[in-house]
């Protein structure tokens, strides 16, 4: 399993963090806000925008906040002028990683996303440095315990996924950017429900860590995540469950 993906799953074990930290509604008014000035205020011919609506509403944001940001995106409202900007660093033990924000002030998220690379071992890298070891795919994950291993994959595969992996509890399925919508739709109509679902960069290998390194990693992309302005983090390390299990228990 991937970087990424080993950090969602200890996510959801965690539990919602960011929204007892009160950052998960900024972060979704921001998603929503350029999802909105990108591709227009009607999710119906906007999927990144419906994606985000449909996590907003997950998380309880009140639909008034959703109008909002939706409105500040299209123009109606005045808002703040945000600008997506994606760095790119190295983590203890060389592991690349790739960081999306979403800021109205890119001077100062430069400076605190070096200042928390180089507090846990990391540095911040040149445009290029690490992109090219990742590759944007679609991403859903599954529980496992709620649906059938073949009938998930048959739909699946049916309706253009690239793959399908299994782990203990749960199945991830891989599209292409362009099958995402097509795929995510047809496990709807079969009442197949992801827990997580959203096109994201998957590393084309992985970095093994152990010990301090493998402590560091896991610290850094908690502080990376906790930051008010990224949006999202990547990362192509591997460690053991032992050290995931410590961790998730802290």
């Amino acid at each position: 399993m991937s970087g990424h993906n080993k950090w969602a799953k200890i996510k959801r074990k965690k539990g919602v963090n960011d929204a007892k930290r009160g950052r998960i509604f900024t972060r979704f008014i921001k998603e929503m806000t350029i999802a909105a000035r990108n591709g227009g205020g009607n999710p119906t011919g906007n999927p990144r925008l419906r994606l985000a609506i449909e996590k907003a509403q997950a998380a309880n944001m009140p639909a008034e906040n959703i109008k909002r940001a939706i409105q500040r995106g299209t123009g109606e409202l005045p808002g703040i002028s945000y600008e997506e900007v994606t760095y790119e660093g190295f983590g203890p033990g060389g592991v690349a990683i790739m960081i999306e924000s979403v800021t109205d002030n890119t001077n100062r998220t430069v400076a605190e996303v070096r200042h928390l690379l180089e507090k846990y071992g990391g540095k911040l890298g040149a445009a290029n440095s690490v992109s090219r070891l990742f590759h944007r795919k679609g991403m859903m994950t599954i529980a496992r315990e709620s649906f059938n291993e073949d009938d998930v994959m048959g739909i699946a595969l049916e309706a253009g996924a690239d793959d399908m992996r299994t782990d203990e509890d749960s199945y991830q399925i891989i599209t292409s950017p362009e099958s995402f919508e097509a795929v995510r739709k047809a496990l709807d109509t079969k009442g197949i429900k992801p827990e997580e679902a959203e096109v994201q960069l998957l590393p084309e290998n992985t970095i093994h860590l152990e010990g301090k390194e493998a402590e560091q990693i896991l610290k850094l992309m908690e502080s990376l995540e906790d930051h008010d302005d990224i949006q999202h983090v990547y990362a192509n390390f591997d460690i053991d469950e032992r050290i995931m299990a410590t961790f998730n228990a802290e």
